[in-house]
C-alpha cells in the first residue's frame, strides 16, 4: 500500500509567515516548499565573503571530442541557416516556412541534448549553448521557437524528471521535430505561482485529471504538438499543490484561441491556450503529483542559460557590425573608430561580450558535469548580466550606425545600402530582459539565494511561531557563529600579502585579488543591512538589488579573468583586464550607491503618483 509522506519530510520555509496576509504567506510557503538546498558553489559564497576562486580556476575546457561534435553540428546549422534562411522575409511575413520546420528537424535541431536513445543528437549543454550563440547571432524568431522547445519545454522537463515510460513516448517525437512548448503563465498570474487558476481535478476513480483553466503567452503553442501544462490539484495536509501534466495538443478540450503579436519576434508562435475539460491520464504527471512548482523552477533554472547564450551571439553580431563600420565611415578626415566617443563604446562591446561568454561557458561546464546540478544562483546571474548588457550592446551599435541603424533592412536595400538589420535586432532583442524571468525578478530571486545562508544562521530567532525558549537557543547559536564569522569579513582583505593568488597570471592577478577582497566587503555590507532592516529587508528591493549586481560584477570578473588565462593568449588577457577594470568603476560606484541614493524619497514621490497627486505633470497629452 502506497503511503504519503509525512508533511515533516517537506521543505519548510526559514522565514516567519505568521505575519503575512494569508495571500502572500501561500505564495511564499508555495514557493518557499519547491526550492532545493542552496548548493555551495563560487556565486553562493560571494555573498558569504567566500571567493573560492579556484572553482572555476583553471577554466573548465570542453573536451576535444566534445568540441569537435558540437563544430560538426554548428557547421550543418549554419550552412543550413546561410542556404535557407532569410531572417528579414521572416521578420516581414510574421511565419517560419514549413521546409524550414522541416529542414531543421532533419538536422536534429530540435533534439539537440535528447539523448541518442531517444532520437536526439545527445550533445552537451555546452554545444547546444554554442548552437544558441550561432542562432542569435541570426535569427531571433527561429532562437526563441528552439530555445522554447527544448529549454522549457517537453525536452527539457522529461529528461530531467521524466520516467523511462514517458520518455519513450514523447522524446523521439519532439527530438524529430515535433514542436513542443510549456504552459505556466495566466492572465492573472506572472510569477506568483500561488493565484495559479488552472485546475485540474482527479476523476472519481483516480485514474485520469480533468484540466480546465486557460494559459497566456504560451510560446510555441500555435505550433504545438504536445506541451507540459501546469495547474492546481487539490490541496493536501493544508498545502497547495501544484503538478506538471505532459498534454498532447489533440486531446479534446485544448484550444489555442489566439495568437499573440510583439514589437518583436514577429514570427513568434505565441497563443493563449484554453482547457475544457481536458481528460489527461494520470501516467502523464510529471515527477509526482504536487511537485509541479519543482519542475517548473528546475526547468527554468537550467533553461534560463539558452537565453544568455543567445545574447552572446548578438552581441558577437553587434560587435561584427560596428567593427566593420567605424573602419569604414569617415566623419571629419578619420574613420570614426578613430573618434574616442565612439571607440569608447566599441571596446565596452567587445570586452563584455567575452565576459557574457565566459560566464555562460562556466555555466554551461557546471551542467555537463552533472545534468542535475544546481545552476540556479549561475544561471539567473548569466541570464540577468547578459540580458542587459546585450540590449544595451545593439542600443550602442543602433546609436553607432545613426540612421542606417534605424532604417530597415528592406529599405536599405531598396535604396542600395548595405542592409544590416539593426532595426530588426533592436525590436527582438528587447524581450530577453522580460523573458523567463524579468530583471527585477531575478534581482529578488538572486537576493533570496543570496540570503538564504543568513535566514537560515538568524531566522528562528526572529520566528514568532517557536516558543521563546527555541528562540533564545537559536539566538545563542546565531551570536557564536557570528562571532566567529564577522571578524574575518575584515582580517581576509588584511591578510592579503601580495602572495594570494600568485598562481594566476600577473597580468590579471591584481584584479583576481581585489574582487576577492571586494566579495568580503560585501558580505559586510550585507550582514550590516540585515541588522539595520531585520526582517524588512525584504522590501527594500533596490537596495538588494544592488547587493546582487556588486555579487554578478564580481562573479563577471572571475569567470572572464579564468578563462583570459585558459586561452593563454596576450588579447584575452588585455580583454580580460580593461573588463575587470571598468567592472571595478560599477562595483564601487554601487557600493557607494548603498548608503548615499534617493531610494526612500523616490518610493514616497512614486506612491503619490499612483494616488494622483501629481496628475498635472501629465496635462497637455491626447490619451
Amino acid at each position: 500500500m502506497k503511503t504519503e509522506p509525512a508533511p515533516a519530510s517537506e521543505p519548510t520555509s526559514v522565514i516567519d509567515t505568521s505575519k503575512m496576509s494569508p495571500e502572500q504567506r501561500a505564495a511564499l510557503e508555495l514557493t518557499e516548499a519547491a526550492r532545493a538546498e542552496t548548493r555551495d558553489g563560487f556565486v553562493s559564497g560571494l555573498f558569504m565573503g567566500r571567493f573560492d576562486f579556484d572553482t572555476l580556476h583553471p577554466f573548465p575546457v570542453q573536451r576535444t571530442e566534445d568540441h569537435d561534435q558540437g563544430d560538426a553540428f554548428l557547421q550543418r546549422l549554419s550552412d543550413f541557416l546561410r542556404a535557407k534562411v532569410d531572417p528579414d522575409e521572416i521578420d516581414r511575413t510574421g511565419e517560419i516556412p514549413d521546409e524550414v520546420f522541416a529542414g531543421l528537424g532533419k538536422l536534429g535541431a530540435f533534439g539537440i541534448k535528447i539523448p541518442v536513445e531517444y532520437g536526439g543528437l545527445g550533445l552537451s549543454q555546452t554545444n547546444y549553448c554554442r548552437a544558441a550563440m550561432v542562432l542569435g547571432s541570426y535569427c531571433g524568431n527561429l532562437t526563441a521557437l528552439l530555445s522554447a522547445h527544448q529549454s522549457i519545454g517537453v525536452p527539457q522537463p522529461l529528461i530531467l524528471f521524466g520516467n523511462e515510460e514517458q520518455k519513450k513516448r514523447w522524446l523521439p517525437r519532439v527530438a524529430a521535430g515535433e514542436v513542443s512548448a510549456f504552459a505556466l503563465t495566466e492572465p492573472k498570474v506572472g510569477s506568483d505561482p500561488a493565484k495559479m487558476e488552472t485546475r485540474a481535478e482527479p476523476t472519481e476513480d483516480g485514474s485520469h485529471f480533468i484540466i480546465n483553466g486557460e494559459k497566456l503567452w504560451c510560446t510555441n503553442g500555435v505550433k504545438a504538438g504536445v506541451i507540459v501544462v501546469m495547474a492546481r490539484t487539490p490541496d493536501k495536509n493544508g498545502r497547495s499543490q501544484i503538478t506538471a501534466f505532459v498534454v498532447d495538443m489533440d486531446t479534446p478540450g485544448v484550444e489555442v484561441v489566439r495568437r499573440c503579436h510583439f514589437m518583436g519576434l514577429r514570427a513568434l508562435y505565441n497563443g493563449v491556450v484554453r482547457f475544457t475539460n481536458v481528460k489527461v491520464p494520470k501516467e502523464n504527471i510529471l515527477l509526482a503529483e504536487g511537485k509541479g512548482l519543482r519542475v517548473a523552477l528546475t526547468t527554468l533554472n537550467t533553461g534560463r542559460l539558452t537565453l544568455p547564450a543567445a545574447c552572446v551571439g548578438l552581441s558577437k553580431r553587434c560587435l561584427e557590425i560596428v567593427r566593420t563600420w567605424a573602419n569604414e565611415r569617415v566623419q571629419w578626415g578619420s574613420t570614426i573608430g578613430k573618434h574616442a566617443a565612439i571607440a569608447a563604446k566599441i571596446a565596452r562591446i567587445a570586452a563584455e561580450t567575452f565576459a557574457m561568454e565566459s560566464m555562460t561557458l562556466y555555466a554551461a561546464s557546471l551542467v555537463d558535469r552533472d545534468k542535475h546540478a544546481d545552476v540556479r544562483l549561475e544561471a539567473a546571474m548569466c541570464k540577468l548580466w547578459g540580458t542587459e548588457r546585450s540590449w544595451e550592446h545593439v542600443d550602442e551599435t543602433m546609436q553607432i550606425r545613426g540612421g542606417r541603424g534605424y532604417e530597415t533592412a528592406q529599405s536599405l536595400a531598396a535604396r542600395g545600402d548595405n542592409p544590416v538589420p539593426i532595426e530588426r535586432l533592436f525590436r527582438d532583442s528587447r524581450i530577453n530582459k522580460i523573458f523567463e524571468g524579468s530583471s527585477e525578478i531575478m534581482r529578488l530571486f538572486i537576493a533570496r539565494e543570496a540570503l538564504d545562508p543568513h535566514l537560515k544562521i538568524g531566522a528562528p530567532m526572529l520566528d514568532t511561531r517557536l516558543p521563546w525558549k527555541a528562540r533564545a537557543g537559536a539566538a545563542g547559536r546565531a551570536a557564536w557563529r557570528y562571532a566567529r564569522w564577522y571578524p574575518q569579513q575584515w582580517l581576509g582583505p588584511l591578510a592579503d600579502t601580495g602572495l594570494l593568488f600568485s598562481h594566476v597570471n600577473s597580468r590579471i592577478a591584481g584584479q583576481v585579488r581585489w574582487a576577492a577582497r571586494a566579495s568580503h566587503h560585501l558580505a559586510r555590507e550585507l550582514f550590516h543591512a540585515m541588522a539595520m532592516h531585520g526582517p524588512k529587508l525584504e522590501r527594500e528591493q533596490v537596495l538588494l538589488g544592488r547587493f546582487v549586481d556588486i555579487g554578478t560584477e564580481l562573479f563577471a570578473i572571475a569567470a572572464t579573468c579564468s578563462r583570459a588565462e585558459a586561452l593563454g593568449t596576450k588579447e584575452a588577457l588585455d580583454l580580460a583586464d580593461f573588463f575587470a577594470r571598468g567592472s571595478r568603476l560599477k562595483i564601487e560606484q554601487l557600493f557607494h550607491d548603498l548608503h548615499n541614493n534617493t531610494d526612500s524619497v523616490g518610493y514616497r514621490v512614486a506612491q503619490k503618483v499612483l494616488a494622483g497627486e501629481h496628475k498635472w505633470v501629465e496635462a497637455g497629452i491626447l490619451v
